[in-house]
């Protein structure tokens, strides 16, 4: 039996390395995890307690495609507090994760052969849902000197549909300032292109703060996620803000692609909201991680590199070393049972020379996967 044309998509790399350490874990070694943005920690105790309490007494049959209302409403309320916004509760739709809300952004928002605008390095699933639905995703070759984010010269000859900017970004944890993000904004709006803004790190930053594209203007499509601060990866929950007069037409879609959220994941979302004393607890870990990562990079001569603003991610520069990515993280998790992404996953065209540390495990573990790491290099002769 045939497939299609728009099933014909790259794979999502992670995912494979994900695999080929479990296989090793399976083998009996012993593995750390630098490849995958995911918490070590689990979503707070106090949600996970009366969540196991509330399913005794009810059935979490479907919920209305937007999502429990008392769980948007919470949502609402992180944006007053946030970023001193009032938001209307109407315009947040509840998501299957990050992935259910890009899913139902390019669905509502572009024609097929639409031309939409994405940062290179950036995430990988932006490039193959879009091309899964037959639209184009157009790189935008970021650069060191702009933090890898784009700039508004970086966009005007593109021809675009929809410019789709990440800040913090994954994989290099670069934010945009508010003037940047307006500028891009204002310009997207200019050439009669919609504006999408993942915001699913926001939360996790440093000597910053995370600026919301809602603070700018109310033309744009917001993606946000319990996977990341909420510590939520799994549970596959998240949601989106859409302008007012998008609301019907979003929920229609969710309505026939995805009935609703899992009803137990918003559940665990809608008391995890109430821990955020908890949630913050975690940030320490990943500033602590961040300064020992940095340091132990640049001592085993992994030394170039943006600085990340928020996130928990290095975005490195191997070039020095080797010009096949794929290959180097295979051996670093064959030779010292390391795991860390290839670039290719992230910048199909340049990213044969870098690579991305993840460093949202646990202090030890990230401790011990430096250690491991500088006996690689060793072994290469590299320091």
């Amino acid at each position: 039996m045939k497939y299609s044309r728009r099933a014909d998509i790259d794979p999502f790399i992670v995912m494979d390395v994900m695999e080929n350490a479990r296989k090793a874990e399976e083998a009996g070694r012993k593995i750390i995890h630098m490849e995958v943005g995911q918490p070590s920690t689990a979503a707070p105790k106090y949600a996970l307690e009366r969540t196991s309490e509330i399913i005794k007494s009810n059935p979490l049959g479907y919920t209305v495609a937007l999502g429990l209302p008392e769980l948007r409403k919470k949502i609402s309320d992180l944006y007053g507090r946030w970023y001193n916004l009032d938001l209307d509760p109407a315009r947040i739709i509840v998501t299957s994760g990050s992935s259910g809300a890009f899913i139902l952004s390019f669905t509502a928002l572009f024609e097929e052969g639409a031309r939409v605008g994405i940062g290179a390095p950036g995430y990988p699933s932006y490039r193959q849902i879009l091309k899964s639905q037959g639209i184009l995703p157009v790189d935008i070759m970021t650069n060191f000197e702009n933090k890898f984010q784009p700039t508004t010269n970086d966009i005007l000859s593109q021809n675009l549909d929809g410019l789709l900017v990440a800040s913090p970004s994954n994989p290099t944890g670069t934010m945009l300032s508010k003037d940047e993000l307006a500028n891009l904004i204002n310009t997207t709006h200019s050439i009669d292109a919609s504006f999408i803004s993942d915001e699913i790190y926001h939360g996790i930053q440093y000597e910053k703060k995370a600026v919301s594209a809602l603070e700018i203007t109310n033309e744009c499509y917001v993606i946000n996620s319990f996977s990341k601060f909420f510590s939520m990866t799994g549970w596959r929950v998240g949601w989106m803000v859409v302008p007012q007069n998008h609301i019907r037409v979003v929920e229609r879609l969710a309505q026939n692609l995805f009935i609703c959220s899992p009803h137990v994941s918003q559940v665990v979302a809608l008391e995890a909201m109430s821990c955020e004393d908890e949630l913050f607890q975690n940030l320490n870990i990943y500033r602590e991680n961040r300064q020992k990562v940095m340091e132990g990079l640049q001592q085993i001569g992994l030394k170039s590199f943006a600085p990340p603003d928020g996130a928990f991610y290095f975005y490195i520069d191997i070039s020095e070393f080797s010009d096949d990515s794929l290959s180097f993280c295979n051996d670093i998790l064959e030779e010292v049972g390391v795991a860390v992404t290839p670039g290719v996953d992230f910048d199909p065209q340049r990213g044969k020379t870098t690579i991305r540390i993840s460093y949202a495990r646990s202090t030890e573990e990230i401790t011990e996967g430096i250690t491991r790491l500088s006996e690689f290099m060793k072994k290469r002769g590299n320091i």
